[in-house]
């Protein structure tokens, strides 16, 4: 696990469903007066620089954000998503992008607060070095994120986006978000959990969806892309999915109008395709 740098995969068509998403509930919150917390359990560098050498190696943000970003006629919510981008890059070209703890950052308001964890001891000293200066409203803590679920669940806000996404380089890691998820429900059971999880041919990634929907959650939005049909060698990821427990009355009908579009424009090959399904009261 503390092998994973997030920096090869910067950008890539996962980074901007997640992202996409990661913006629309963190936009919903911010239209409600009370505060919130952004909890993020596997924070990475906070942002990357696509010219750097882990970046260009496999250069998978050309086939991210980069088929988005000259884009015209996207539907409101990638907009949103593509201007965010553009926020890290003023003078319009595509040099930088932003991870999810400095995305995140952009929506909060003096009364808000983020809470980032992130074990690998390269990538805490960026993320330090990325929020330096932003005081007590940002808290970067150099650990396990499940265990820092533990720890400060529920937040004294009692409001709260917590977003959840591990490597899956080990089979743990399957059994630790559903574990993880299970004990944050016990503690916090009417917060917002966004999960993302890759699309693989192993079987852990088959099973976690129906694993997720057996927590038990009344309410829940399951969201996928995939960029290609699996390959016949089950090599390599071929999309990604989001599972949101407790998501924004507003984002089923935002995926509706913008994950068609999307998956035409990031498609690779033969069997691009999405999938969204939901259950609420």
């Amino acid at each position: 696990m503390l092998s994973y740098r997030h920096a090869f995969h910067a950008g890539n068509h996962a980074d901007v469903l997640k992202h996409l998403i990661l913006l629309q509930i963190a936009e919903y919150m911010g239209e409600k007066p009370a505060p919130f917390w952004i909890i993020d359990t596997h924070a990475g560098a906070g942002r990357y620089a696509l010219e750097s050498a882990h970046a260009s190696k496999l250069g998978e943000y050309r086939d991210g954000i980069g088929r988005l970003w000259e884009r015209k006629g996207l539907p409101p919510a990638a907009v949103d998503y593509v201007e965010f981008v553009k926020m890290l890059n003023p003078d319009g070209q595509l040099r930088h992008y932003p991870g999810s703890p400095w995305l995140a950052s952009q929506l909060l308001r003096d009364s808000d607060r983020l809470r980032l964890y992130e074990l690998h001891s390269t990538d805490v000293k960026l993320l330090q070095e990325c929020f330096r200066g932003a005081g007590r409203q940002v808290t970067i803590t150099a650990g396990d994120g499940f265990a820092g679920l533990k720890a400060i669940l529920p937040p004294p806000t009692r409001r709260a986006l917590v977003l959840i996404d591990p490597s899956y380089e080990t089979r743990d890691d399957y059994a630790n978000v559903v574990k993880g998820l299970q004990e944050a429900l016990k503690r916090f059971a009417t917060g917002t959990y966004a999960l993302w999880y890759p699309l693989l041919t192993k079987p852990e990634s088959r099973k976690l969806p129906e694993r997720l929907k057996g927590l038990g959650a009344a309410n829940w939005l399951h969201a996928t892309l995939e960029v290609h049909a699996p390959t016949k060698d089950g090599f390599g990821m071929h999309g990604s999915g989001m599972f949101v427990i407790n998501p924004p009355w507003t984002l089923e009908k935002k995926l509706h109008e913008t994950l068609p579009r999307l998956t035409e424009t990031l498609a690779q090959g033969d069997g691009a395709r999405f999938v969204l399904e939901s259950q609420g009261d």
